[in-house]
């Protein structure tokens, strides 16, 4: 029987990612309940299958691990935002679609919120300037800054408000364990509650930057 060289290096290769992509998926499991600083790499052995050794030789250390979780988490939940064409739209429109794109992420990706929480309150962001994770914030600032220029908005900080829409956007996710008591009986990640939020932070966020002769009508 004649193997194919080829093959098998395929194959190998098709293994190894998906080691990879398991590794990573129960990373941000463990990362998300305790930070970089708590994490341990035997939990994420222990829900993966494999050992240690092998997470070191894919990702060398444990901080390396978490870059790769970030950096993931940047091109998977992130990225499509950059992607989004808004130059050409007019501000409110602009500003509604770059919030749906981020609140369809952050529903499809719960466990990312508590990262960017262990993030800024572990480490001060600091692996997030290694990711380029900023440049979110430049472009919601520009949309807010060209809603303000033509007076499609009220008069705001562009840089304070950018950051207080993804607050709105990703504190649900944050403090839904806190939050369950007020609403008994839901699943705070139910279908229901997670469109509840979704509409309740968009028409929060829309109003919000209304200029007040627009409120009055």
């Amino acid at each position: 029987m004649v193997t194919n060289p080829k093959s098998k290096v395929v194959r190998s290769t098709r293994d190894a990612e998906a080691t990879k992509t398991e590794i990573l998926d129960a990373a941000v499991a463990e990362f998300a309940l305790h930070g970089l600083a708590n994490a341990r790499i035997e939990a994420i052995a222990a829900h993966t299958g494999v050992t240690k050794a092998m997470i070191y030789y894919y990702f060398q250390s444990k901080e390396g691990l978490y870059q790769a979780v970030l950096e993931r988490g940047f091109n998977t939940y992130f990225r499509p935002l950059q992607e989004l064409s808004l130059e050409q739209l007019p501000p409110q429109t602009a500003l509604e679609q770059f919030v749906r794109c981020l609140l369809a992420n952050l529903v499809s990706n719960p466990h990312w919120p508590l990262i960017m929480c262990y993030e800024a309150l572990q480490n001060q962001g600091e692996y997030y300037k290694r990711a380029n994770i900023g440049s979110i914030d430049a472009q919601l600032i520009a949309i807010l800054d060209r809603g303000v220029a033509d007076g499609s908005f009220r008069f705001l900080d562009a840089r304070f408000t950018a950051n207080n829409i993804i607050g709105i956007c990703v504190f649900y996710f944050i403090g839904r364990e806190g939050m369950k008591h007020l609403f008994p009986g839901k699943r705070m990640l139910g279908k229901q509650m997670l469109e509840l939020h979704v509409q309740q932070a968009l028409d929060l966020i829309l109003a919000g930057v209304q200029p007040p002769n627009r409120l009055l009508h």
